[in-house]
């Protein structure tokens, strides 16, 4: 092990339990134990997921929240204990390799709810709440500190008040529920939170809790709730339980539905410094053993799910400046970095690494650290496509796709939550697989073969592999974009797979294979206008082909194109975007967080965004728009085109083949997607050409 990292491997206390060393898995979606609207309330495959992470030097396991009362039926969670009994096996098997658990408690969204757009009608005229309160817990579900709270999802919904007489339900309800907890033998309790702007959050800010009674006013009334459940606990479950508090020590919120940057200065409307630093000593006393921490709220959402336009290390100093304040070990977490979270630990400035979603994509990952195999981790590039994508325009024409809301998932690792239905067995029938086109999803398929057997040949046309992703790649703030390109490169080599470099395939029937892989990819679209000759592709620009100059026009508004803008904009350079519908970086499957903070980042850089615009022509002047106000010119030295792309269709023939060997096409040159559909069908061809 490298000596840097010696710190990451020591024992450390929460209370009165010894931790075997200082990484935390983070309680994420899909990480659940307790999915209790099942008739058993266990998650299907949850056992298989810990199986992967619980020999892999992880110190304290948090898996995911449980509800204290369900959304159908409502059900008090602490009445079921028979929900907790198959979580018990799993328990022991982590407690078998000499982790921790602690299971986090709930006391629900507020005003974060997620609303699905099919019900939003019938929240807005009442009659969900009406209708279905003999079904449905709407009352808690739909309740706020305040009343009339605008849901972060769609403003136009208001909530309820969450009265006195809730508060104290839910009160008895977390001491019976963390009871329940240490009887199915977790080894703690986490209470979800004063963090990330949900329902606790929610009364501990300014901005959210107008409240004239005991819960309202004085810092010390809006931390009452979050006060009184630890006692409760304590006074139910023993002293010595521990029970650690998930915690955003700043809110970095400017408004409903405003985040701030990293840089900018800004008014606060939550939780500031000053405050945190009496709020913590305040939750000290109140009990709490431990405090897991990082930033934000759903109004600044990517400070606590930290996307690839966030720094690394994103709350590190933060954090650290909060340990300072109270006596109890703090928990780092936002894109934290072994090297940096070991030195700080180190030091003494925080006790434990907390690690998420890198866990979800290389779950060996700090056994990988510990055995300096760094090159072997497969990089989390911040993506939020498979493990958190819930889709919004954070407030503004939010839309929520349910095909993408299967959570706890990984765009690189198909295999994580899927234990149960794919298999890593040798293949029934080895093939010779010959794959056209060295792209991600050329790769993956090559990887993904040679591990279970089949001979693979690879042909690649250029000098490189990567694809269209080395362009997606070449932005300075895509450095884990970049350290994937290279892991695949190193996996590719290590395979067994042979890659044929400078080799343009035109007639497909000449390769000898028994199976064919088209991976060709696709190619920019332009646009049918005048002068459109005088623009680049935004593939062209970010390969280096195109140089630009100071002011350049972004034709689409979507990620690509957003994302240029912002890089053009850190260049010194005076970008303006283009888009033809309503809103930026709008488009399904994509996570508001991500999409959340690179328009907050357009705003701070000061990047003019002209929506509902269609460009009529591209002159010497500059770019001719056609928007709501009429016509009008935006000067510009350069212009970019970023509009999509449609197949490589070189090998569509193939496609209506009936007779001849099989012959499958992955990823863009099949229906143009994103690299979460690329690397799934890649993956799910192996699995259907070793296993079926």
């Amino acid at each position: 092990m490298d000596p840097k990292y010696e710190a990451l491997f020591t024992p450390w206390k929460v209370g009165n339990v010894t931790i075997k060393n200082r990484i935390v898995m983070l309680p994420m979606e899909g990480t659940n134990m307790i999915q209790w609207e099942a008739k058993t309330g266990f998650v299907k495959g949850i056992r298989e997921f810990y199986a992967d992470r619980k020999d892999q030097n992880v110190g304290l396991f948090i898996p995911g929240l449980i509800p204290l009362i369900s959304i159908v039926g409502k059900k008090w969670v602490y009445r079921h204990p028979e929900v907790f009994e198959p979580a018990k096996a799993v328990i022991e098997d982590i407690h078998k390799s000499g982790a921790k658990i602690f299971f986090q408690i709930s006391a629900g969204s507020g005003r974060s709810m997620l609303l699905p757009p099919i019900l939003r009608p019938f929240v807005k005229k009442g009659l969900l709440r009406t209708l279905a309160r003999p079904i449905l817990a709407t009352k808690w579900w739909w309740s706020a500190p305040d009343d009339d709270e605008p849901n972060v999802w769609d403003p136009g919904v208001k909530m309820d008040l969450f009265t006195e007489k809730m508060i104290r339900k839910f009160l008895y309800a977390f001491g019976q529920t963390a009871l329940r907890c240490k009887e199915a033998g977790a080894d703690g309790v986490e209470i979800h939170a004063v963090h990330e702007g949900y329902l606790l959050d929610q009364f501990t800010m300014p901005y959210t809790n107008h409240r004239t009674d005991a819960y309202g006013g004085s810092l010390e009334n809006r931390l009452r709730f979050a006060c009184e459940i630890v006692k409760e606990i304590k006074k139910v479950c023993g002293a010595d339980y521990p029970v650690s508090l998930r915690y955003s020590v700043r809110s970095m919120t400017r408004g409903f539905n405003e985040g701030a940057v990293p840089g900018e200065e800004f008014t606060e409307v939550g939780r500031t410094m000053e405050e945190s630093e009496r709020a913590v000593k305040i939750l000290e006393e109140a009990g709490y053993d431990l405090f897991n921490c990082d930033n934000g709220t759903y109004d600044a959402w990517y400070w606590a799910h930290p996307p690839v336009y966030a720094p690394l290390n994103l709350n590190l100093k933060d954090v650290e400046h909060i340990k300072r304040f109270t006596t109890k070990p703090v928990v780092c977490a936002g894109r934290l970095q072994p090297d940096a979270a070991a030195e700080s630990i180190a030091a003494g400035r925080i006790d434990a690494m907390g690690v998420g979603r890198q866990l979800l994509c290389d779950p060996e990952y700090i056994t990988k650290i510990k055995e300096d195999r760094m090159d072997d981790v497969r990089p989390c590039i911040a993506c939020h496509g498979a493990c958190l994508p819930f889709n919004g325009l954070n407030g503004h024409g939010t839309d929520i796709d349910p095909m993408h809301l299967a959570m706890g998932r990984c765009v690189l690792n198909p295999w994580t939550n899927n234990e149960t239905k794919y298999s890593k067995a040798p293949a029934k029938h080895p093939k010779h697989i010959a794959i056209i086109g060295g792209g991600i999803g050329g790769m993956e398929v090559a990887i993904q073969a040679a591990a279970r057997g089949h001979r693979v040949d690879l042909y690649e046309k250029t000098d490189r592999l990567g694809g269209v992703f080395n362009a997606a790649a070449a932005m300075s703030f895509k450095e884990k974009d970049k350290a994937l390109l290279d892991w695949y490169r190193r996996m590719l080599e290590r395979s067994g797979a042979a890659v044929h470099l400078h080799t343009e395939i035109t007639d497909a029937d000449r390769l000898d294979a028994d199976v064919l892989v088209i991976a060709t990819g696709a190619h920019a679209r332009t646009l049918k206008i005048p002068g459109a000759e005088r623009a680049v592709t935004a593939v062209d620009f970010l390969d280096g082909k195109a140089p630009v100059g100071d002011r350049v026009v972004i034709v689409g508004g979507g990620l690509t194109g957003c994302e240029i803008a912002y890089e053009l904009a850190l260049a010194g350079k005076h970008p303006s975007v283009v888009e033809m519908t309503p809103y930026l970086v709008g488009a399904k499957g994509i996570c508001m967080a991500n999409s959340s903070m690179l328009r907050e980042l357009l705003r701070f850089r000061s990047v003019p965004a002209y929506v509902n615009a269609t460009v009529e022509a591209i002159t010497d002047e500059g770019v001719v728009l056609n928007t709501p106000e009429g016509q009008r010119t935006v000067p510009a030295d350069s212009v970019i085109l970023s509009v999509g792309c449609a197949p490589d269709t070189r090998f569509a023939a193939l496609k209506e083949r009936k007779n001849g060997r099989p012959t499958y096409f992955v990823g863009d040159c099949d229906r143009v997607g994103s690299l979460k559909t690329v690397v799934r069908q890649a993956y799910e061809l192996v699995q259907t050409l070793s296993y079926r």
